[in-house]
């Protein structure tokens, strides 16, 4: 029982410091996040004691609305912070393989299996929606990768389908922000079973592996109060 407690305690620590060291990350970006929580919480709080005063019950609704005051305060404060780590990330080498790599359970992610010298580079992520192939940098030259891995997917794994996305601003390119809720809109069509047959076969070809550094600081959607954590 003591070693239970000891282990809680322990955790507790490591959490409310992450979510200090998200705060901080966030406020460099978004200045106003202290007074858009405090605002949140204080609206929040204050709408459900005016109703339990109306009615009578300023007690009941006074618990209920600190509740939810929390509640909304952490909705607001992950996805301000999610907000302002992808504007940090944006534009940095391996950031989109940042994003992949805690896309969540079912996806296996090999960053950089193709690179030029100017630094454009394509991921790889393999799941039951097939493979993805996630590229980065100028949309030109990229092109040229994207068009060499998937004549190399149809040799070794022609009976999976393959999708390429292009991570950017522009047209036809996927935001970094929206990029984990792309990868997860393909469809289906692989069993787990296959999946994994398909990352043998993968794994079997070999990669180029690099050694490029990926984005620092805490990974969107990770210590963040009222939202689920990564893989």
């Amino acid at each position: 029982m003591a070693r239970k407690e000891t282990a809680a305690d322990a955790a507790n620590p490591g959490r409310l410091k992450q979510i200090a060291l998200t705060y901080k990350m966030t406020r460099k970006a978004d200045s106003k996040i202290g007074l858009v929580l405090a605002a949140v919480g204080i609206v929040t709080f204050g709408v459900f004691l005016a109703i339990g005063l109306l009615i009578d019950h300023p007690f009941y609704l006074g618990i209920l609305g600190l509740l939810l005051a929390f509640l909304a305060t952490a909705i607001v404060f992950g996805r301000r912070a999610e907000r302002a780590a992808f504007g940090q990330m944006e534009g940095q080498p391996g950031a989109a393989a940042a994003v992949l790599d805690n896309i969540g359970r079912g996806w296996t992610t090999t960053p950089a299996v193709a690179m030029n010298r100017s630094q454009d580079v394509v991921h790889r992520a393999v799941g039951k929606a097939g493979i993805v192939l996630v590229a980065e940098g100028n949309p030109n030259r990229v092109k040229s990768l994207l068009a060499a891995e998937k004549k190399k997917m149809a040799r070794i794994v022609a009976d999976v389908p393959v999708h390429d996305v292009l991570v950017g601003s522009g047209e036809g390119q996927v935001e970094l922000k929206k990029l984990r809720t792309t990868m997860l809109k393909f469809p289906r069509v692989l069993t787990g079973p296959q999946v994994t047959a398909t990352n043998d076969r993968l794994r079997a070809m070999g990669d180029l592996m690099s050694n490029m550094p990926l984005p620092k600081g805490p990974i969107p959607g990770r210590g963040l109060p009222g939202r689920p954590k990564g893989r």
